[in-house]
């Protein structure tokens, strides 16, 4: 039981240590990115100040679609926002009065939060982009609406 709790410092140990202390470095820098929500542009959804995990290998092998909520990368900066994927490239999108359309048609979004009246015009996703907003549709319109993003901005999506 001694052993146990108060192991025999080695080499070999240390190694053991050293390997694990490593292995976890880079899991947390590069796989599972611990982040904090911040901002009310996701809620009720994501709560403001909540803690999660983006894990970036999750559009490796595939690519954003709607309704996946996605971490982008803002250009330039180290700053990460949350948002929704809700149309991919060559759809046409629309917003009037506060509701999404997607190639002329209304989408049911059951996530979204709050009422708005809003219109942003008709556009359509240019290839390599996904349009991206977030969930809480009573700010003012461009206040959650990120827009067309380029594909490789995305890091990844939140565990849960």
């Amino acid at each position: 039981m001694k052993k146990f709790f108060f192991p025999r410092i080695t080499g070999r140990y240390l190694m053991r240590v050293a390997v694990v202390a490593v292995t976890a470095l880079l899991l947390f820098k590069y796989v599972f990115i611990p982040f904090r929500i911040q901002g009310e542009s996701m809620a009720p959804t994501y709560v403001t100040g909540s803690f999660n995990f983006c894990f970036a290998l999750r559009y490796i092998l595939s690519k954003p679609a709607p309704p996946d909520v996605v971490m982008v990368r803002m250009a330039g900066q180290k700053i990460m926002l949350l948002k929704r994927v809700v149309a991919t490239e060559g759809q046409g999108v629309e917003f009037r009065e506060g509701r999404l359309y997607i190639d002329g048609k209304k989408v049911n979004e059951p996530y979204v939060s709050g009422e708005s009246d809003w219109n942003l015009p008709p556009a359509t996703v240019k290839p390599g982009h996904v349009y991206v907003v977030g969930d809480n549709r009573s700010m003012p319109a461009g206040a959650h609406t990120f827009g067309q993003t380029p594909v490789i901005r995305i890091v990844g999506a939140p565990l849960w």
